[in-house]
């Protein structure tokens, strides 16, 4: 194998799940030249890995009209067809990243076991010995069936020593001093109904502070900004909020300082596991068995409702989901985790 693209565009969570595939792929074809397509808000996680040798971003936005498209296809396809590959991984499984492969014109083609959209007419779905397993190994299954071995399961994100002063900084000016012990809580979610609600939050801070640690609340968004502001009027005592004050790597840095990191099933909740942190995940609509925090399937709290699982973005019944997981059931998550 002398070149071979991965594609792998959003979100920022399923492109932390599928990093391990970059190392995968190095650690059988070191001289492999590997190519990953990505979309701009997960593009920050992939700046600097090691084991990726060229970055395209890929701007939906610009394909959505009849113009753009007829002005952004050419360009795509000659960038695509500049390099002859051997090799096409589709870790989306949807018709835009079947697209970019079959527009790769790479001879073996191949995608995950739940592919959608008439994407498995492009790639050949992979249903590896993983195919009911966690997402993280679904992803490297795909590589196996390329030739890859699996030795061992490495999450490369790659934090220059300038990224982690300045989250030093954004931390001081925060309040969280160096020799501060703090928790960070990942306050927001893509989907309504994987949001703890803001309640729950604020009471959880206060006790953190009782417990002497600074709760430090993380993500980014309009949304996440109202709910951080929502949790620190709440509280007795506001905790300190880095919403929206962070790169993604900034972020990582940050979570690497911290004792663990709480949140929904959410982009910021993965990386925190994929850095081998300890990670607290608060889970509903999706299961901790395919989606839970990577290598800590005891660190998942399921909510305890018949309907779990679901896979809707916003209940259908019109429940707030995770309303069930109570402070207390997270206060002895976090006793066990943290002792």
């Amino acid at each position: 194998m002398k070149n071979i693209l991965v594609v792998k565009l959003s979100a920022i969570g399923d492109v932390i799940h599928a990093l391990p595939v970059s190392y995968a792929i190095k650690e059988t074809f070191p001289e492999a030249h590997l190519t990953w397509v990505v979309e701009p808000p997960a593009y920050g996680i992939l700046q600097d890995n090691p084991y990726i040798d060229e970055i395209l971003v890929f701007e939906k936005k610009k394909f959505k009209s009849f113009s753009g498209f007829i002005q952004n296809i050419g360009p795509l396809r000659a960038r695509l067809q500049s390099r002859s590959y051997d090799a096409a991984l589709d870790l989306q499984g949807l018709f835009k990243s079947a697209a970019i492969v079959w527009l790769s014109k790479a001879p073996l083609r191949l995608g995950t076991c739940n592919m959608r959209e008439c994407s498995d007419r492009i790639s050949r779905p992979v249903a590896g010995m993983h195919a009911e397993g966690h997402i993280v190994e679904r992803y490297l299954d795909v590589a196996r069936a390329m030739g890859c071995r699996v030795d061992n399961v490495r999450f490369p994100v790659a934090i220059s020593e300038r990224e982690r002063e300045l989250a030093g900084r954004i931390l001081h000016q925060g309040g969280v001093n160096p020799d501060m012990p703090y928790a960070v809580l990942a306050v927001g979610a893509n989907w309504p109904n994987k949001r703890w609600p803001v309640e729950s939050y604020a009471r959880l801070t206060d006790w953190l502070y009782n417990r002497k640690l600074i709760p430090v609340l993380i993500g980014g968004g309009v949304v996440d900004e109202r709910l951080a502001a929502e949790i620190v009027s709440a509280a007795e005592i506001p905790p300190v909020s880095l919403v929206g004050k962070t790169s993604l790597k900034q972020l990582a840095a940050v979570i690497q300082g911290a004792r663990f990191t709480l949140g929904g099933d959410t982009g910021p909740v993965h990386l925190s596991a994929g850095l081998g942190m300890q990670t607290i995940m608060l889970m509903g609509p999706t299961d901790a068995n395919r989606n839970g925090p990577y290598g800590q399937p005891d660190h998942a709290i399921e909510v305890n409702r018949p309907c779990k699982y679901c896979w809707k973005r916003a209940c259908p019944k019109g429940l707030d989901c995770l309303a069930r997981i109570s402070v207390e059931q997270v206060k002895e998550k976090i006793e066990m985790v943290i002792t």
